[in-house]
């Protein structure tokens, strides 16, 4: 069975645009998945990169162009000025990381809900109210906002030591186990076709 390791930032724009079309993908592709939440702005001071608000103002203003039109073009709500963008996002990381370890819910639907509500919804992902809400919605025991702390913040921390050297620079990116490395909601089609031989 193939398989597709897919390292994320739950505040990442184009994390919430690439909606669920990675799951319908590895579906279709009898593939299993791996979520690796990161924090995505440490991943760019590792790689090279830059903070949006850091870079040349021809690359903020073209971002915000590509965010507008990507997301008319999905069909998908947005709002460009997020009320609670950036925000601390260890905290819905780590839910992640144990709603994937407890199991029983649905996890690529939990992994949206956060990218949705910071994006779509001007909810704030860090708070443990929103947290437990959307646990709850994705039919996962809301206690696990405080449960397992400390291992979802070694996970945590441990997904972006991984994403360093498996080479991976921005959100969302995805590598098949024979070692294929896809950047960004735009090359789903290109993940698509790798899995299709």
């Amino acid at each position: 069975m193939a398989h597709i390791d897919y390292f994320f930032a739950t505040i990442s724009p184009y994390t919430y645009l690439a909606g669920t079309k990675l799951e319908q993908i590895a579906g279709g592709a009898a593939a299993s998945v791996t979520y690796k939440p990161l924090d995505i702005m440490q991943l760019f001071a590792r790689t090279g990169g830059l903070p949006p608000k850091d870079r040349h103002i021809s690359r903020q203003e073209y971002r915000l162009m590509d965010i507008a039109r990507s997301a008319k073009l999905a069909g998908m709500a947005i709002n460009m000025k997020p009320a609670y963008w950036p925000t601390n996002l260890a905290p819905s990381s780590y839910a992640i990381i144990a709603a994937q370890a407890a199991g029983g819910g649905d996890l690529p639907g939990l992994v949206h809900s956060f990218a949705r509500a910071c994006w779509a919804e001007d909810r704030n992902i860090a708070e443990d109210e929103v947290i437990r809400d959307l646990l709850s919605a994705a039919g996962f025991d809301p206690e696990l906002a405080d449960k397992g702390l400390l291992s979802g913040a070694e996970t945590y921390a441990a997904n972006l030591e991984e994403a360093v050297s498996r080479g991976v620079f921005g959100a969302p990116f995805y590598i098949t186990d024979d070692g294929a490395r896809f950047w960004g909601q735009d090359r789903l089609a290109h993940l698509e076709a790798h899995l299709a031989g």
